[in-house]
Formats: C-alpha cells, structure tokens, sequence
C-alpha cells in the first residue's frame, strides 16, 4: 500500500465525528466506534483466536494475534473511559475459541470484562452463546438503533459489521486503500477490529444492494487518526 500524508486528505486536528440516526459517534484509528452520549464502545469482528484455529488445522502461526486484539481493547477503554463494550458478532473466530485462550489472554479478558458492561452479539463466526461474561444476543436495539452482525438494508438505523469495509482511493495519483467506517444514513458498518482480519472493498459485489451510494459517507482510518473523505475518490 502507498503511504500517504494526513494533511492530503483532511486539513486541522479537530476530533471526527460521524453522525447517524440522529446520534454522534467518534470513529477510532483502533476501528472501534466510540458513542459518547452512551459512554459505550462499539466494535465488530474482533476474530479472536484465529491463529489458533488456524493450528487445529495444520496451519501453525504464531497465537499473537489475540494478544494484540485485546490490548488494543484496552487502549480504547482507557482512552475513552467506556463503561460499555458491544461487540457485534465473530467476536471468536470460532465458538471454540472461548476455550483455546492463553492465561494471559483470559486474564486479559476476564479485567475487560470486570470493568465495562459487555454485550456480545452472535456473528456467522460464533454463533454460539457462552459464559465469559457478559451478555450474549442475537441483536441488540438500543435508542432507535438496531446492533447487529450481519447488515441488512430495510431497517433504518441498523448498524453492523461482517463486511470488513475497506476504501480506496486516489490521493494526488497515488492509491491509497485502508479499513473504513461507512454508512448512507439508514446503515452503517464498521470496520474489523481484530489485528489478523482482511477487509474488502465498499465498491465490490460485496456491498451491491446495501447502501444508497448517493448518501454515502465514508471515513478512512489512517495510521494515528480517522479522515473523511468524498465518495468521488473512491476507486475500485
């Protein structure tokens, strides 16, 4: 990928927001969707213990990729002070990965756990409920919005994830393709939180059909911070 300036993009270091269904949201370089009013962090496709699950099929990787994905976690609560995390779904790569977690990783878990609220969301992923804590739900709504994994059109203020959104641009003749938060106003999707997950691109076949591109916003996650950027940039 080309490396590219800040200053291309987005002039000023005053914080985004990204409003939608009539609420203000602050999107994180981490991928996480900060909301304020509720004090709650949103985050989809943390794919914890992929590598893990990868190794039970004679795929050996390195089992850090959790590690990382949970520190991350722990960054973005300390730096907002979040009182609630919801997950929206393939929080595990796998239902099983509940049960492969290192020590540390529990541990690790087990802290976050204790110190926020946490709402899981069922993903295609891990579709199963489990007692790590918390609470386990097919979706969730919550003042006017509607938290799901798998996003849907028909259904204004739905939010998801599943899609790993990803934008690509040209920036001054280079191309520039990063995770991104995208939403046309009635759907939102956020990108994947999790350190050893793919992202796709919002102009493929994969997002036919769910967003009205007319309404489109999008905001890019940079290396340290999140930009907004026109959909006339945006390339497949």
């Amino acid at each position: 990928m080309t490396q590219f300036s800040a200053a291309r993009l987005e002039q000023g270091d005053a914080t985004v927001l990204l409003h939608f269904a009539g609420h203000a949201f602050e999107p994180l370089p981490s991928g996480g969707l900060y909301w304020h009013a509720e004090r709650t962090l949103l985050v989809a496709d943390l794919h914890l213990e992929k590598f893990s699950s990868f190794a039970k099929r004679g795929s050996l990787l390195p089992p850090y990729d959790t590690t990382k994905t949970l520190k991350r976690l722990e960054a973005d609560v300390a730096r907002t002070g979040a009182e609630r995390i919801i997950a929206l779904g393939d929080s595990f790569h796998r239902d099983e990965g509940t049960g492969t977690l290192l020590d540390a990783d529990r541990l690790r878990l087990m802290a976050l756990l204790g110190k926020t609220h946490w709402t899981w969301v069922s993903g295609n992923h891990d579709p199963s409920p489990h007692v790590l804590g918390g609470v386990c739900v097919d979706r969730l709504e919550h003042r006017g919005l509607v938290l799901v994994h798998e996003p849907r059109r028909g259904t204004p203020g739905l939010v998801g994830g599943h899609l790993h959104p990803a934008a690509h641009i040209q920036v001054e003749g280079r191309s520039v393709r990063r995770p991104c938060f995208v939403h046309d106003g009635a759907v939102l999707v956020l990108p994947a939180y999790g350190s050893s997950t793919g992202s796709i691109n919002i102009l493929s076949p994969a997002f036919m059909g769910l967003f009205d591109y007319r309404a489109l916003e999008v905001t890019m996650i940079g290396k340290d911070r999140v930009y907004p950027v026109s959909v006339k940039r945006l390339v497949v």
